[in-house]
């Protein structure tokens, strides 16, 4: 069985991560999963990805919190369980995720301009360019408000009209909420020694 976290980077996404590495799935190499988004991703190339799908059980954030590779994963992997997480508001999203790119890339702590973006050391220099280019902003304004939550919104109701059939492969949840780990384990129907998600990476 192989699952996709699906959810927007900063919905909980690590904190899901570490529930499966506790329950021993075969977690996904992040960094190569981005360093093929890097260099295939935006001239629509699936295939490399596609193949890294094969190595592992458990895959999360980029490129699966993007469209359209849900929907490229689907087709190639029919029988795979889709988890879609996310926040209680857009808002909220939208704090956690400047705050944290912020406390990163932003010098002394303010949200990141394009220079500091342009700068940024992380994969590559250059790399976090890509925010701008998948949220849809400017290099004036690479964190507008309006835009991103736009982006947020979109993003879940695509991903929810797409399975919106199909209910038994898509859950959506947010970590945040009691009753969220009983779901998941429902959903995937397992057992589990633990009784809630671990918490972390929290912004």
């Amino acid at each position: 069985m192989k699952i996709f976290c699906v959810g927007r980077n900063k919905t909980g996404t690590t904190s899901l991560t570490k529930a499966f590495q506790d329950l021993d799935f075969k977690i996904g190499n992040q960094t190569h999963a981005e360093e093929l988004f890097d260099k295939h991703f935006f001239k629509n190339e699936f295939e490399p990805i596609l193949k890294y799908c094969e190595t592992a059980e458990f895959f999360q954030d980029i490129p699966f919190s993007y469209l359209p590779t849900v929907f490229k994963i689907d087709e190639r992997f029919p029988n795979s369980k889709f988890i879609l997480t996310i926040r209680s508001t857009a808002e909220e999203w939208y704090n956690s995720l400047v705050r944290f790119h912020s406390k990163l890339f932003g010098k002394d702590g303010r949200i990141p301009n394009y220079e500091d973006l342009e700068n940024a050391e992380y994969l590559r220099k250059g790399f976090m360019l890509h925010v701008i280019e998948i949220h849809g902003t400017t290099i004036h304004d690479p964190y507008n408000k309006k835009i991103m939550i736009n982006h947020y919104n979109n993003h879940n109701n695509m991903i929810i009209k797409y399975f919106k059939h199909r209910p038994n492969d898509l859950l959506v949840i947010n970590l945040a909420h009691k009753d969220s780990y009983p779901k998941f384990l429902k959903f995937l129907n397992i057992d589990s020694i633990h009784n809630n998600f671990p918490w972390e990476n929290k912004t």
